[in-house]
């Protein structure tokens, strides 16, 4: 009896134990799918986080001894300020995500909401750091901080919103008025226009409103950089960073596309090689070249051939090298790290030629419009300019933006931090 028992309930064990096997293999691919891009997209988080060690950097070697330790608290300070900003405000006004709301609503999927987040912060918070190093030398702490605050938790988000996020549909979509009317929608892969012309834009009435360094022009003139290792040390650590700002642009990993590697490397080597000759290999220029080709080619990194984007990036380290010198020398704009023509003019060109190099005639893989890139690439660039003005402006009229000329003679090392960089020197 035993036995025959034994015998019936064979089959029903085996059944449930298949229908229990069947139903892990269906949701396995899920749950691995979910987790790798969870990995995927925090990768590409910690290197676009480790690319404003290479902004400080880059500002640290580009500034004054007097002006290092300012750099470095600054562009630390402005991730931490963009952090909340971009939580409470920004990120829910561009993507319409809330992530203070209850843990069980959002941890869905490995949590992948939270690290979006983390990579999009990211991309927001680049805009203070490139304008922090316009305006450095004589910029009030504070003030300036309040000033990249407005920019991450209002003025950024929507144009973020407008172009990637919530409200994107009819200037990204396929079947947007955009497109109807130009034949295809706005395309910035990773965000030349979306993010640096922003920051670049936004950072030059910054710098005019802030006017000149003490002795940085006339008679007395002479200001250098305090460090070459230092810059250079900035520029590749961005380098290395910049990779996952394009690749994880992508947002999953099975939109991973070595094309967009391949032509980050090469516009970076475009930009480089660029800047060197027409510097005559000055440093500053040639290190700064190469991130001149990594922001021009970050619209059209998924569209265009290796050699299109070549030429994207030899035109920004070009661009990079004339503008800089007829800024800062012609018309006596004291831009420091050149961050109106780096970001500013090279993230336009790079929105503007996703429209030519990415169209099919020269290579690309086409789908896109030089009228759509043209018209949306110079509303991003108008649209920051006069909210730096404006930002900018209203702030200089009642806080005040610029340090007294004692402080700024100084540093701002000593009179705001109260510290110099290397105090072991001073005893």
């Amino acid at each position: 009896m035993l036995t025959l028992l034994r015998f019936r309930l064979f089959p029903v064990l085996l059944f449930l134990l298949l229908g229990i096997s069947a139903s892990a293999e269906e949701a396995a691919p899920d749950a691995l799918a979910s987790s790798s891009d969870a990995l995927f997209i925090l990768i590409g988080g910690v290197m676009i986080l480790s690319m404003h060690a290479g902004f400080a950097f880059l500002e640290v070697g580009s500034v004054r001894k007097k002006n290092q330790v300012n750099a470095l608290n600054k562009i630390l300070g402005e991730w931490c300020f963009s952090t909340i900003l971009y939580l409470f405000i920004g990120y829910p006004l561009a993507r319409g995500m809330n992530l203070i709301g209850p843990i069980a609503d959002v941890s869905g999927l490995n949590g992948i909401e939270y690290i979006r987040f983390f990579l999009f912060l990211g991309f927001a918070a680049c805009i203070p750091a490139i304008i922090s190093g316009g305006v450095a030398e004589r910029a009030k702490f504070w003030p300036n901080s309040i000033a990249g605050m407005i920019f991450v938790g209002l003025v950024y988000p929507l144009i973020e919103g407008f172009t990637w996020g919530r409200f994107s549909a009819g200037i990204a979509s396929d079947t947007g008025w955009l497109a109807t009317k130009f034949g295809a929608p706005f395309h910035d892969f990773a965000g030349s226009a979306v993010v640096h012309a922003t920051g670049g834009w936004i950072a030059l009435p910054a710098i005019i409103l802030l006017g000149a360094r003490l002795k940085r022009y006339g008679q007395n003139s002479g200001i250098k950089v305090s460090s070459i290792p230092f810059l250079a040390l900035g520029s590749w650590v961005l380098i290395v960073g910049w990779f996952g700002f394009n690749v994880m642009s992508a947002g999953a990993i099975k939109d991973i596309q070595g094309l967009v590697a391949m032509n980050s490397l090469l516009a970076m080597v475009g930009g480089t090689i660029a800047a060197m000759l027409f510097s005559k290999n000055d440093a500053g220029f040639v290190h700064n070249g190469a991130l001149a080709g990594l922001v021009a080619v970050c619209a059209g990194s998924d569209l265009y051939h290796p050699l299109g984007a070549l030429a994207v990036g030899a035109i920004a380290g070009a661009l990079f090298v004339f503008l800089f010198e007829i800024e800062t020398n012609k018309w006596k704009i004291d831009d420091v790290l050149g961050v109106w023509p780096l970001h500013g003019v090279c993230g336009l060109w790079g929105g503007i030629a996703a429209g030519i190099f990415g169209a099919e005639s020269l290579g690309g893989l086409g789908g896109v419009s030089l009228r759509s890139q043209l018209l949306i690439s110079v509303g991003i660039a108008t649209f920051a300019a006069v909210s730096g003005f404006v930002v900018y402006g209203a702030l200089k009229m009642t806080v005040g933006i610029r340090l007294n000329e004692q402080q700024e003679s100084m540093g701002s090392d000593l009179t705001v931090h109260h510290i110099e960089a290397n105090p072991e020197e001073a005893l």
